[in-house]
């Protein structure tokens, strides 16, 4: 019989560790092996036995979770689901959060509302058990992704035939302009950062699909822009794709690349969830299939789960070069490990040597 994955809920709560205690109980590969009211009470749990993953609430009396979540980092790696409501300032909290350390982020529309959680009661288990998977060898600034817990829950997986039919074929023959495509999940928020830091102001135009929700993203693009030489910003429908350029897809919006003559933009779409997420990596890369061709490049960096391998393939067999991130480098190798399974990767490279990869082949158009 399998190890089940065994859960430490922290919260002030009483409701809320309720709920969670029988959301998460409805899967049989999940048990909760304690509940505590604050950090000092999990403190003491923690002395006598050592979970698998933390469900921590963002404020609570005596210590905030962020000061509890960085002492835990730093004395013994657990992998951390922080609980927050998401609000325009607390978007700056999630990110401390992830910074600290946090895999992943549950949001609810009201920390205090314990009947928010039954809204999407199956991707909470999904959050759990990818978090689970996560690996923390060592303390990282960030780690994390973060997932709304919407009413619309994954009932149903559908793939990118959902917002655009499949490439015809081969796309147009290469162009002087390169175009990169990044798809990232759990624990991209930290690569990508690690990632577009190492790129110079002349890198090729660029567009991002990392799991999210609304206004959550445009905050990150805000923080990333502030790190790195290249220009970071939320994509807006009709955005132009430029050189020295980011654009970010934002939360609960799919993102598509499109061609007009020889320049690229990108389309932000409303629609359903595609391989369970919106945006989804999946119709990312299929855009760009039917749009780039040879002239992209395509980048699936950690992640649970596989949106973003059919893509990948569709790309592949479009004539773009494609890159996946290594295990060893990856928080949790989901994403690039089902796209390498699906024949669609051209090379399999550590997160440190991606940048590196994007300028040298934009030096062959």
């Amino acid at each position: 019989m399998a190890k089940k994955i065994r859960v430490l809920i922290i919260d002030d709560s009483a409701s809320i560790r309720q709920t969670l205690t029988h959301v998460l109980e409805q899967d049989p590969d999940i048990e909760i092996m304690a509940v505590a009211s604050d950090p000092f009470v999990a403190a003491r749990k923690l002395l006598e036995e050592v979970p698998d993953v933390i469900t921590l609430d963002v404020e609570m009396p005596r210590m905030d979770g962020i000061t509890f979540l960085r002492k835990l980092m730093a004395q013994r790696p657990i992998p951390v689901v922080m609980c927050s409501s998401l609000t325009e300032a607390g978007s700056q909290t999630l990110i401390q959060a992830l910074e600290a350390g946090a895999v992943d982020v549950i949001l609810k529309s009201k920390i205090g509302a314990a009947d928010s959680l039954s809204d999407d009661a199956i991707r909470i288990r999904e959050i759990v058990k990818s978090a689970s998977h996560a690996r923390l060898t060592t303390v990282r600034r960030a780690a994390g992704t973060i997932r709304s817990a919407s009413a619309d829950g994954p009932t149903k997986k559908l793939t990118a035939d959902a917002m655009l039919p499949p490439p015809t074929g081969r796309a147009m023959a290469k162009t002087t302009e390169m175009v990169v495509c990044v798809g990232a999940s759990t624990g991209g928020t930290e690569a990508l950062r690690e990632f577009l830091e190492e790129l110079p102001a002349n890198a090729p135009g660029m567009v991002i699909v990392q799991h999210m929700p609304e206004r959550f993203t445009d905050a990150f693009a805000k923080r990333l822009n502030g790190l790195c030489e290249v220009e970071v910003k939320e994509a807006v429908d009709g955005d132009p794709v430029l050189r020295g350029h980011v654009l970010i897809a934002p939360g609960d919006k799919h993102m598509l690349l499109e061609r007009q003559g020889a320049r690229y933009h990108v389309s932000v779409k409303t629609g359903p969830l595609v391989s369970r997420h919106r945006p989804s990596v999946d119709v990312l890369f299929r855009s760009a299939a039917r749009s780039a061709g040879s002239n992209a490049m395509g980048i699936i960096m950690t992640g649970m789960g596989d949106d973003g391998a059919r893509g990948m393939l569709e790309m592949h067999q479009a004539g773009a070069y494609t890159v996946a991130q290594d295990e060893a480098s990856s928080i949790v190798f989901g994403m690039p490990k089902e796209a390498i399974a699906r024949g669609g990767v051209d090379r399999i490279l550590p997160l440190d040597q991606i940048a590196r990869e994007v300028m040298m082949t934009q030096q062959k158009f």
